[in-house]
């Protein structure tokens, strides 16, 4: 992901790994590698071999495979935009733009090597020549939407607001009924400090769609600025229903709850907000101080304790947490903290009396007198007798007044922050947060480490294979995979290498299932279903290798689309096939609970929510205690509008380990209830 902490509301887009993937034609040849023995290999295979790990997130295999076309055929633009690709998810940006540049070299007039490569500047902050970038593209593509929307923000982060202007403007003919070019104008009138034209241009933005959470997040910033809490917590709702997820909105929430007198209610948005981002500083550090007002001592001292964890200097945090350590009983670690915050504000005279007093507790009346003097001394050289001010209920992030240390905090511009983000990081598939359903189960010999307890169903029929086959690594059912790293990749290429020997020798329906789950994990797609085909022409009435068939099918209609919408008739046909070979394996061993379970999965990829209920309910008839049944049943229920029946499978999810559930308990318990 780009990660870049500049202002959000604009965000940086990019052509999807779809589009990427299939705007590129393959080409097929053979050549030959030399490696003590040389080896023909076919140059369109090793290319896909290298797409599939990629979109797996297998980055080092995917650029040792484009390594190899590389060498076979240099003058070859493709593989070196697909390895710049693989580079640019290790955030290696200066690599990515170098392959990019070589694949541009060798084919100047495709559009994706000049997006990837101003990805790549941007992360370098290199605006100006990534703009020269999206020129290129513009001029081979003038309608390409990413570009202009990409090229907006990098003027806007060279403070180029006019020629920002021009560039939205332009999009804003080209599509009137995008909300968001009105709101990116908005973004930057308020960076000009034009809040009335922002404002126009929000408004502009909700007729064109009144259900854009960010024109709504943006207008409840403006408000909480301008002193309009009861209107920013109304906005702020409005942009709630939209991102549930934003943490940002539970913020000015908290916020324009608080200036109303709303504890409570401030509160439970802090803790929200950090249900969902529990690093998140300012949510930490208010939550303290209203947790400090209602007498939650101790838990306020945790929040403190948090923020010094990441800002140990900051002095503000530092005298709360002294107050609330004198509340407690704690005096030296109090004493400690308030003579830290002196020794920074040495004229800081409500830490003397602070001390002073805690100082008399633990019987040091010397030191408690000598810091009493001070303040004494302090009071009489000001003419009214006072010598601070009131303190305010809200202060901005960058204020550091120690006079301030019980004010709430709030972020530093009413300007949104853009955030920079890219369908290029990570699975396409995976940008959906808010309602993915956990993965189909997999033959594999690695599994991810579960960080809890969770149940997992057992069948015999696994255990008779791996008894069949003691000698090679057991198989495991999984639905989460780690990334290999390059020793275990070595170690699958020898294994391969290994059990063909023995097939060679005496080839057997097991020894052949086995060769193709190393196959997969070198993300060799089409030697596994070889050899998985293989393994049923010597036993048919295997199980698991006809659901290994239907996982190959599975990866390769993910590796091939990319993400794609399901009703690409290239991924509607794979899903079928997929499902065709899953219900011959629920003929052959119909109390196989993962083989329904994975039925549904594909039902849920098609959208066809019922059937998919129903394959995670005959999955349940078999094990009632399957969480991912659960959690998966509740979200084909929840994309079905039905969320009385989701909320208690996600119960049932959480209770057997699945503790993902609750944030979405939590969320759609709360959209049930406001109906």
């Amino acid at each position: 992901m780009l990660r870049h902490t500049a202002r959000a509301g604009l965000q940086l887009c990019s052509v999807p790994l779809w589009r990427v993937w299939a705007g590129l034609s393959l080409f097929t040849l053979s050549f030959f590698i030399p490696s003590g023995a040389s080896a023909q290999i076919n140059t369109d295979r090793v290319m896909m071999m290298g797409r599939n790990a990629l979109y797996y997130e297998d980055y080092v295999l995917a650029i040792q495979r484009f390594n190899m076309v590389i060498n076979a055929r240099p003058y070859l633009h493709e593989p070196y935009f697909f390895r710049g690709l693989a580079k640019f998810y290790l955030e290696d940006f200066t690599g990515g733009e170098a392959d990019c540049t070589a694949s541009i070299e060798r084919n100047p007039y495709v559009s994706d090597s000049y997006q990837l490569r101003a990805l790549c500047r941007v992360n370098q902050k290199r605006y100006e020549d990534a703009l020269d970038d999206y020129r290129r593209v513009l001029d081979m593509e003038p309608k390409q939407q990413h570009s202009w929307h990409n090229m907006v923000l990098c003027y806007f982060e060279l403070k180029r607001y006019e020629d920002a202007h021009s560039a939205l403007d332009q999009m804003i003919r080209l599509w009137p009924r995008d909300a968001e070019n009105y709101t990116m104008k908005a973004q930057v009138h308020l960076s000009e400090g034009d809040t009335v034209s922002a404002l126009a241009m929000i408004d502009t933005a909700l007729v064109r769609n009144n259900y854009f959470g960010e024109a709504w997040l943006m207008r409840s910033s403006i408000s909480l600025s301008q002193g309009e809490y009861a209107q920013s917590e109304a906005e702020a709702d409005r942009a709630l229903l939209q991102m549930p997820r934003k943490v940002g909105i539970y913020i000015n929430r908290a916020l324009a709850r608080y200036q109303q007198n709303n504890l409570q209610g401030a509160m439970n948005d802090y803790d929200q907000a950090l249900d969902i981002q529990p690093s998140n500083y300012l949510a930490h550090f208010n939550r303290g101080l209203l947790r400090a007002q209602v007498g939650d001592d101790n838990r306020a001292i945790e929040d403190f304790d948090y923020v010094l964890e990441v800002e140990p200097d900051n002095t503000i945090a530092l005298y709360n947490r002294a107050i609330l350590l004198d509340n407690i009983g704690n005096y030296r670690a109090a004493i400690r903290d308030i003579s830290a915050v002196i020794e920074e504000f040495p004229e800081f005279w409500e830490g003397y009396e602070q001390r002073a007093a805690i100082r008399r507790k633990i019987g040091d009346i010397y030191g408690a007198e000598r810091d009493e003097f001070k303040v004494t001394k302090a009071r009489m050289e000001v003419f009214n007798g006072t010598y601070k001010p009131q303190p305010k209920r809200t202060r901005r992030q960058s204020q550091r007044s120690i006079d301030d240390y019980a004010s709430l905090v709030e972020a530093d511009s009413t300007e949104l922050e853009p955030t920079y983000a890219s369908a290029y990081r990570g699975r396409v598939q995976n940008q959906q947060a808010e309602l993915t359903p956990q993965a189909p189960i997999r033959l594999s010999y690695h599994r991810t480490a579960s960080p809890t307890s969770r149940y997992v169903p057992y069948h015999r029929t696994l255990e008779l294979f791996n008894n069949s086959t003691a000698d090679v690594h057991p198989l495991l059912f999984t639905t989460s995979e780690p990334q290999l790293s390059s020793a275990e990749l070595q170690a699958h290429f020898q294994s391969i290498s290994d059990l063909t020997a023995r097939i060679e020798q005496s080839p057997t329906s097991a020894l052949y299932l086995a060769r193709a789950i190393d196959y997969y994990h070198v993300r060799d797609f089409e030697a596994a279903i070889t050899d998985i085909e293989r393994s049923l022409a010597l036993d048919a009435n295997q199980p698991l290798a006809v659901m290994a068939l239907a996982q190959m099918h599975l990866c390769q209609v993910e590796a091939q689309t990319a993400g794609d919408d399901s009703r690409n008739i290239t991924s509607q046909l794979g899903y079928n096939r997929a499902l065709d070979e899953l219900r011959h394996a629920a003929e052959l061993q119909p109390d196989l609970i993962y083989i329904w379970y994975n039925i549904g999965c594909i039902y849920i990829a098609l959208h066809d929510y019922p059937h998919a209920r129903e394959a995670f309910s005959q999955a349940l008839n078999i094990d009632p205690r399957f969480p991912e049944a659960y959690y998966n049943r509740a979200i084909a229920a929840l994309l079905d509008g039905k969320t009385q029946a989701a909320l208690s499978d996600l119960s049932q999810a959480g209770e057997y380990g699945l503790y993902s559930a609750y944030s979405l308990i939590k969320q759609y318990s709360k959209q049930q209830a406001a109906k």
